[in-house]
């Protein structure tokens, strides 16, 4: 389980991310966190895998406090925590295979990490990994040569080859069309269903929410606005919309479906 407690961020400029947040995640749930840009949502996610660190508060893993760890210790925990982003964050003049060996660099040896060398177990688990996403035959191009969809499924393949107990999905499909969208989270949906990862995934449009997330959490200004379970985000009423996106915010179409003016 993931416990997030009393989480409070504050950069130097004064700007203030996060305020006392606080939840939990049970193993193997797929938790969406929605709300508009700026509201918090990536730096909740970088906060849980220490790509930057809270100013109070504790983020506890299985019992391990994950805001006390340095060193070593933060590394082995960094392992098993896969992050897959917006713009896919790939080495765009690599080729495929070394974008997604760069998944064991945690846990090959610093000589040869730094010489991108890894063993043959390695390859033939990027060969395995590649070939459940569908991407075998583009092994061998550069990443910049791949469509967006193309692209983030290299960045899943990329967290998939860390064996991940969690992997966070810092807004994975804003840069794709509705239909690559629902491609990308459908793999998001396999790798919880099938292999028990939990995922916490940030999500701008609620009818990708209300057709993936078991749970949701909604963020305005730093702060927990909003808590549902799929159902309840369903029923979702215009009070409970504008909470979490502000009284200018309106629903397109009907219900929930569509996107945000």
């Amino acid at each position: 389980m993931l416990e997030v407690n009393n989480l409070t961020k504050i950069y130097d400029d004064g700007t203030v991310a996060l305020k006392n947040i606080s939840f939990t995640v049970s193993d193997g749930e797929f938790l969406i966190i929605i709300g508009l840009s700026g509201a918090g949502k990536s730096t909740l996610l970088r906060c849980i895998n220490r790509l930057i660190d809270p100013t109070e508060g504790e983020i506890i893993w299985n019992g391990m406090n994950i805001t006390e760890l340095k060193g070593e210790d933060l590394r082995k925990i960094r392992r098993k925590i896969g992050m897959i982003f917006q713009h896919f964050n790939l080495v765009k003049r690599s080729s495929v295979m070394k974008n997604v060996l760069a998944g064991r660099l945690g846990y090959s040896p610093a000589f040869s990490s730094a010489l991108g060398k890894f063993s043959s177990e390695d390859l033939k688990k990027a060969n395995t990994v590649l070939d459940r996403l569908g991407i075998t035959d583009q092994a061998k191009k550069r990443a910049d040569e791949l469509s967006g969809g193309q692209q983030q499924r290299v960045g899943i393949a990329r967290a998939l080859m860390q064996d991940p107990k969690m992997i966070l999905a810092d807004e994975p499909v804003a840069s794709l069309d509705p239909v690559l969208a629902h491609s990308i989270l459908m793999n998001l949906e396999k790798l919880n269903q099938e292999d028990d990862i939990t995922i916490i995934c940030s999500l701008h449009y609620l009818d990708l929410v209300q057709r993936y997330a078991e749970r949701v959490i909604g963020i305005r200004d730093g702060e927990i606005v909003y808590r549902g379970s799929r159902a309840e985000i369903r029923a979702m009423n215009d009070d409970e919309f504008k909470e979490i996106y502000g009284q200018e915010a309106e629903r397109v179409g009907e219900g929930i479906e569509g996107e945000i003016k």
